[in-house]
């Protein structure tokens, strides 16, 4: 993936370029493969060349500690900062892909903060989340929404940035779920909710990974990350250090004592 702008009228820019076979659906290939990810800006070289992939139906997570780089390695995916290095995506390279064509390929960003759009209703924002689609189950698809996040629905006239934090996690969440993801970016979901709200949330996550959506998550929470997820991937100053089972990783004694507190 390179940071020069891409050439959006190309067909392969739009769509990413093949691998040698395509790929990514029931072929053995992983869903996402990352390869020597290299992220800079602000003079910050935040990457330092990690290499990692997400299987289909898995749900991992990146730890570490602040400034790790797990942040910056999600808004790469998700083409938010310039990138180098190879990702291939359900079977194809999107090295040429700008960020908003990744949502029409099912790839979607849930980022740090919410990002919701303030001045808009729930409904609206809802409705940004489906923005890529003309087909005719956006109605059923929002009715899946508000049956998964019922408190959306009840809010669905109300301005979002008038909602808890709680509250706005789950719409963002729901924004994300109305592109009809394939995989689903997580950029840090329990970030200063209360700690029943985290396991709303987190409750939430686990539905829309057994209803067979791939997940990779980024975590503070250690214990929660490799409580949900599949495998994981631990990052120290824009490395990998360590990558297991999520099991493995959470009886680890190097992870007990710097992220779990032991």
């Amino acid at each position: 993936m390179h940071d020069e702008t891409p050439n959006t009228s190309s067909a392969a820019s739009k769509h990413g370029r093949p691998l040698p076979e395509e790929g990514g659906r029931g072929d053995g290939r992983p869903l996402l493969a990352v390869a020597d990810l290299q992220v800079s800006y602000g003079g910050i070289n935040a990457v330092k060349g990690i290499s990692f992939t997400v299987e289909q139906g898995e749900m991992v997570c990146l730890i570490g500690a602040n400034g790790a780089g797990k942040t910056s390695t999600l808004k790469a995916l998700a083409r938010m900062l310039p990138a180098r290095g190879d990702i291939h995506y359900a079977g194809r390279y999107i090295d040429a892909v700008p960020g908003h064509a990744l949502v029409g390929m099912g790839l979607a960003l849930v980022p740090e903060g919410r990002g919701v759009f303030a001045r808009l209703s729930v409904a609206e924002n809802l409705a940004m989340g489906a923005y890529h689609r003309n087909d005719g189950e956006i109605a059923a698809d929002l009715e899946h929404v508000f049956e998964l996040l019922p408190r959306l629905r009840e809010r669905q006239t109300q301005f979002a940035g008038t909602l808890s934090g709680g509250e706005q996690q789950m719409l963002a969440i729901g924004r994300a779920l109305m592109g009809r993801p394939r995989l689903l970016l997580l950029d840090e979901p329990s970030m200063g909710l209360a700690p029943l709200m985290v396991q709303k949330v987190f409750e939430v996550i686990r539905t829309i990974a057994a209803r067979g959506v791939t997940i990779l998550l980024v975590e503070q929470n250690a214990r929660l990350a490799l409580e949900v997820c599949n495998r994981g991937y631990v990052m120290e100053s824009g490395r990998i250090i360590l990558a297991d089972t999520a099991a493995n990783l959470a009886a680890d004694a190097r992870v007990r004592v710097a992220y779990l507190g032991e």
